[in-house]
């Protein structure tokens, strides 16, 4: 019979999983097992810590919602999501970039023509984005979907603001690129803006002394057939923040020059009001599989 002391109960456990039917799911348990167990043998972790921790992830997990993912956010501001993006992205052979995804990735991202603005009732400089899809080669890539989305001129996602039930999305779209791989929008420049705080995520970061914000940038999803889905952000150059990103998200190929424009007519020739901005990035994809991320409301329906 074993005894379940601090020696032999983590042995205990582990030879508990013995019998998992798939062989991936037993690696996984186990070395989770041996990790957990190593950590509070390694702080001599306190009842008092223990149930701390476990409120901490009750807490977490009531904050959830079906546009909010506070366990996400948690991964996010660990260093987390961006280790297991890592791992999974190793070899990029010119592909660009990828970052996190967030946990504002929700609602609905509508399939919108070329040009359109899709911040316009909201306050802010204009900004008119121009992007391009290609392969490692350079070749363009038509037909493809890209989802956008970011944060308005205060630092709020749509899904953050009470008005988001009534007046639906905005900040957010779905372009298709066209047969040159482009596709082009208006929006406002985005501003750096703090992380969420009235969660238990937030609550962490302000009591160990971290500050809470992420610097300016635009999602984008890029989702084409017989390549790897890319998820990435664009950086905006210059803000205060990049070097110190809450969620480590920041790598220096997506940081972006922003140019400010006097030009009366944007790119596609429309009227500009003065001044304005102008994003310009292009990317470069895989081939390979991978299934995109489904937004959290979308997600949450098929469940």
């Amino acid at each position: 019979m074993p005894q379940f002391n601090d020696t032999e109960l983590t042995a205990a456990v582990i030879k508990s999983f013995e019998d998992t039917p798939n062989p991936r799911a037993k690696f996984l348990l186990q070395e989770l097992v041996k990790s957990l167990h190593e950590y509070v043998r390694k702080t001599d972790l306190t009842f008092e810590e223990w149930d701390y921790a476990i409120d901490f992830l009750t807490r977490t997990g009531q904050k959830c919602t079906p546009i909010r993912q506070e366990f996400i956010l948690l991964s996010d501001v660990l260093g987390v999501s961006m280790l297991v993006d890592a791992v999974n992205h190793r070899e990029r052979d010119g592909a660009t970039e990828t970052t996190v995804l967030g946990p504002f990735y929700v609602g609905e991202h509508k399939e919108t023509p070329h040009g359109t603005d899709i911040s316009a009732t909201l306050e802010g400089e204009r900004m008119f984005v121009q992007s391009r899809v290609t392969d490692l080669k350079g070749k363009p890539l038509a037909g493809v979907p890209v989802d956008v989305w970011h944060a308005d001129d205060d630092g709020f996602y749509d899904s953050q603001k009470p008005t988001y039930a009534t007046q639906g999305p905005s900040s957010r779209a779905r372009f298709i690129t066209d047969a040159d791989g482009r596709f082009f929008f208006r929006t406002i420049l985005p501003c750096s803006y703090p992380i969420p705080t009235d969660g238990p995520a937030g609550e962490m970061i302000l009591q160990v002394g971290r500050h809470a914000m992420r610097p300016a940038h635009v999602h984008f999803l890029v989702n084409a057939p017989g390549y790897e889905p890319l998820i990435t952000h664009v950086f905006i150059e210059g803000d205060k923040y990049l070097d110190s990103d809450v969620v480590f998200g920041v790598k220096d190929e997506l940081v972006a020059h922003i140019e400010k424009r006097t030009d009366p007519l944007m790119p596609d020739g429309k009227p500009a009001p003065t001044p304005w901005h102008l994003m310009t990035y292009e990317f470069h994809i895989k081939p390979g599989q991978g299934m995109a991320p489904k937004p959290l409301m979308a997600a949450s329906e098929d469940a």
